[in-house]
């Protein structure tokens, strides 16, 4: 039995464990079929041509592990914002660790799905905006089918979240090779705003396939500033799907630095439903080895005078694959649109490659568009004049490195998340510097 097999056979034990008077009932079962209709998404669709999923289908994953393994706050704090104050909903292999995490509902929610999924407190959040946004693409669908835990995250109108949120998702080998399907649902009402920090991590070498996906909501003049760090080992991939919708004068910045992992996969989608939105989506990409990291990004400009501003940094050493697949879409309407594209990417092996895709859709005539792609190496001359001043070449390699990188890490608006950031890329790299921010 494949996997599409296994997840389709499962589906109907999954529903008889959960509520079948769920809001999402119906949902889950329409999704399910779409899954099995489409399949796996192969190299044979365009959105897909630069990235198998082969490699990882083989394993047997187990979907429900059984048993929680415990792990203790001192053994996984290395992964955690622990310098400053944040609230916490930490999952380990797909369950909720309530002594680990740190919930609220003093104003605002910051609890778990699977509540908001079952509380008839919840259900008006649910039915208008659950899976509203999300695409009914094969591997959306499946997380869809699903759904069942994950964050939930609903700031009311007029607040201020003054502190970070922190989204991890431990697994720890219990399972010989286990996959994840964690739901994220994040409603920012108007002039609301938040700050999120997500992490998926893995805690020993055994397969781990995730599935994840995060529907968005930013209202009027709502702020969500999210970010995304994704260093797992090296048998652990990701496929995450994030969806984004915006109203009038909401800001939404959405932050991906990718530097481990077998192959990740991030899908992340704005769609901006007003005026004067603001949209910004940048990331750090620097893997090695046989890693393969794909960021495919949509905007989709639908109403005048918005903004849009991408910027992809890359890093690729070894045998490590790139793919940056970035789309804007400009509708006729979208008059006074001011969209900004940038993907530029570092081979530091022959044996590394990178496929850039920027796409232009622009039916208005009233536009600022660009978009850019620049594949290549280091600077020999400056490298060659910092060697000349007494820099040794592997650190004068990182610091050419740091600063082709920087201009994102600019943007990165919780100094000790940008600290953290900034020590990655050093080890990464594998030299001690101390960058100054």
């Amino acid at each position: 039995m494949d996997l599409k097999e296994k997840l389709v056979s499962s589906f109907l034990a999954f529903e008889e464990s959960i509520d079948a008077h769920s809001p999402v009932h119906d949902i889950r079962n329409e999704a399910i079929k779409t899954f099995e209709t489409q399949g796996f998404p192969t190299k044979k669709e365009e959105a897909w041509k630069y990235t198998s999923l082969n490699a990882i289908l083989k394993h047997d994953y187990s979907l429900f592990p059984k048993q929680e393994n415990a792990i203790e706050y001192k053994d996984i704090k290395e992964y955690f914002l622990d310098d400053i104050d944040t609230y916490k909903i930490i999952f380990i292999d797909g369950k909720y660790s309530s002594h680990l995490s740190q919930t609220t509902h003093d104003g605002i929610d910051v609890c778990l799905m699977s509540s908001a999924l079952n509380k008839p407190k919840y259900r008006q959040i649910i039915e208008n905006y659950f899976n509203k946004i999300a695409t009914k693409d094969s591997l959306t669908s499946l997380n869809t089918a699903f759904s069942s835990e994950g964050a939930y995250i609903h700031i009311p109108k007029n607040k201020l979240v003054e502190k970070p949120i922190q989204i991890i998702h431990f697994s720890t080998g219990n399972e010989s090779a286990l996959m994840l399907q964690p739901r994220n649902l994040i409603v920012a009402d108007e002039n609301s705003e938040v700050q999120i920090f997500e992490r998926h991590q893995s805690l020993t070498d055994n397969p781990v396939l995730t599935n994840s996906v995060t529907e968005i909501y930013t209202a009027k003049r709502a702020i969500v500033d999210y970010y995304k760090l994704q260093d797992d080992n090296s048998n652990a991939s990701l496929i995450d799907n994030t969806f984004v919708n915006q109203k009038d004068q909401s800001h939404c910045l959405v932050h991906t630095f990718s530097f481990g992992g077998k192959l990740t996969r991030n899908n992340l989608n704005f769609y901006q439903n007003g005026e004067r939105i603001d949209s910004t989506m940048k990331g750090i990409t620097i893997i090695g080895d046989k890693q393969h990291v794909d960021h495919n990004t949509l905007v989709h400009h639908i109403e005048p005078n918005c903004e849009s501003h991408q910027d992809y940094k890359g890093v690729f050493g070894d045998s490590s694959t790139g793919v940056f697949n970035g789309k804007i879409v400009v509708e006729k309407r979208a008059q006074k649109t001011n969209a900004f594209q940038s993907n530029n990417n570092i081979l530091l092996s022959d044996k590394a490659s990178i496929n850039s895709k920027p796409q232009l859709e622009i039916f208005a005539d009233d536009v600022k568009c660009s978009h850019g792609c620049t594949i290549g190496q280091l600077d020999e001359s400056a490298l060659f004049y910092m060697r000349s001043r007494g820099i040794p070449k592997k650190e004068a390699k990182a610091l050419l490195m740091y600063a082709f990188s920087n201009n994102v890490l600019s943007s990165v608006r919780i100094p000790e998340l940008k600290q953290r950031i900034t020590n990655l890329i050093a080890n990464k790299l594998g030299v001690n510097i101390g960058f100054d921010l």
